[in-house]
């Protein structure tokens, strides 16, 4: 799949040596099972969805204000993120400010390293695979293992996340039943003989496995859907239970998070609470939505660290159209309607954010530092599906454009955008050349030459027709009153 790069700008980013997205969807769609797995899964997903939000009359009204609470937001980070520092230091927490993600990564491995532990039990975090931390930590000699099932199940399968919400939605029951009897005793308790793919069965042996880790790694690692700055509180929502293991058995918890993952108060978050779990998961509430503040002597972690990362987001925040991306609450919705993801899938994408979010956020992160990060805006039909879903507005279709108008062009592409603009400058220069092609219609191939050839191959080029509009209008309507 390609290893791994370093951007100077960004310190260690994850994934730069993956191949452009074209040839990653290419090997994606040859693959049946593939597809049909991504087929049923979103679909399901996407049918709960709408019928929790169909539940909500003011699902709309909920909606303009979880984008309007975000916009806010937005223009007044640093006011917010002061305000939180303060808070999680009065509630006995400690603050760490990551500028980028070696510098992240450099701050967990001292904190862990400063427990004397040598492993570390992860409720699931997108942040910390966007910077890599756990190849990180294995560099310093820290095992981190992944405690939510799909990321145990990617884990155990020396694999990829391909979803926001389902990290493992490319496996199926059966690929799933292989991956643990094979591959989790290498990690700890083995799969129970005679394991079936019924999931259950399944649940039932990631259960027993991820217990005896609980019970005895002493430092969690987490992310955090949100943080309240009104009170330094971050919140957790899960479906397994998992999640809170991790957040109260160990006595160091260390968070890392995204500086656009807080919100002004307990009362904003209320908002988010509605939008996320009708969004993601297709239900009214999660089941497990964990909150944490500082601590608290005697009950949960004796230490609590939080590292705010930016990793690229003040550069984001500095787009005026691009920001609108940093909105993001991380739900998944718009993979599970978009016709290029259910095709292609999440590895395509080269990214821990794939899917359309992906298709937006990741070249901004990244800075459109590599071929993958270039094509990434162009891995959209454009059909607006997107937007529709999206439970705080982001117009991805949008800045899919504005970011395809930044990417770095081929010299030939670009004198021919020139030229395109110097004829569409002028409708005398335009009809011009519609003339001009009406008489050499004869002449002009139905395939484009040279690099143009990979356009007309999936496109049928219209018939250039004998006369332009324009004559013919100006020739039957042009004395008409």
């Amino acid at each position: 799949m390609g290893g791994s790069g370093t951007s100077p700008a960004r310190g260690r980013v994850v994934d730069l040596g993956m191949p452009e997205f074209p040839r990653g969807a290419a090997r994606a769609v040859a693959d049946s099972q593939l597809r049909f797995n991504l087929r049923k899964a979103t679909h399901t997903i996407r049918g709960k969805r709408a019928n929790v939000v169909a539940e909500l009359p003011d699902w709309l009204e909920l909606r303009a204000a979880g984008k309007a609470i975000k916009d806010h937001t937005l223009r007044n980070l640093d006011r917010y993120l002061i305000r939180l520092e303060r808070a999680v230091t009065e509630a006995g927490g400690h603050v760490h400010w990551a500028a980028d993600a070696a510098e992240a990564n450099r701050i967990v491995t001292d904190l862990v390293k400063a427990t004397g532990e040598t492993s570390v039990v992860k409720v699931k975090s997108m942040a910390t695979q966007e910077i890599g931390l756990n190849e990180a930590l294995a560099e310093a000699g820290i095992t981190a293992y992944e405690t939510d099932l799909a990321e145990l199940i990617v884990q155990l399968g020396d694999d990829r996340p391909s979803h926001i919400l389902v990290p493992a939605i490319h496996r199926n029951r059966a690929e799933i039943r292989e991956i643990f009897l094979d591959h989790m005793g290498e990690w700890g308790r083995p799969a129970p003989e005679g394991l079936t793919d019924e999931p259950r069965a399944l649940a039932e042996a990631a259960r027993l496995h991820l217990r005896e880790r609980f019970l005895s790694t002493k430092v969690a690692i987490s992310g955090a859907n949100f943080m309240v700055a009104e009170t330094g509180t971050l919140v957790v929502l899960e479906s397994e239970g998992n999640g809170r293991m991790c957040l109260t058995l160990p006595e160091t918890l260390i968070s890392v998070v995204g500086i656009e993952k807080v919100v002004p108060t307990w009362r904003d978050l209320e908002v988010f609470l509605q939008l996320l779990p009708r969004s993601s998961t297709g239900e009214r509430m999660n089941p497990y939505t964990s909150t944490w503040t500082g601590v608290t002597p005697g009950d949960g972690p004796r230490e609590f660290h939080l590292v705010l990362l930016d990793n690229g987001r003040t550069d984001v925040l500095a787009d005026e159209v691009g920001r609108q991306a940093l909105r993001c609450i991380r739900c998944s919705a718009c993979l599970n309607v978009c016709p290029v993801y259910e095709r292609a899938g999440g590895h395509a994408y080269g990214s821990v954010y794939p899917g359309p979010i992906g298709a937006i956020l990741t070249p901004q992160l990244r800075g459109m530092a590599s071929p993958l990060d270039a094509s990434l805006p162009y891995a959209s039909s454009l059909c607006g599906a997107c937007y529709d879903v999206c439970p705080v507005a982001i117009d991805i279709p949008t800045v899919l454009v504005h970011l395809r108008a930044r990417a770095p062009h081929p010299p030939a592409e670009r004198t021919l955008l020139r030229a395109a603009s110097w004829v569409l400058a002028r409708a005398s220069r335009l009809a011009g050349v519609q003339r001009l092609a009406s008489r050499l219609r004869r002449l002009i191939p139905r395939r484009a030459p040279g690099p143009l050839a990979a356009w007309t191959d999936t496109r049928d080029v219209p018939p250039v027709p004998k006369e332009p509009f324009r004559d013919w209008w100006d020739r039957t309507e042009g004395g008409a009153e």
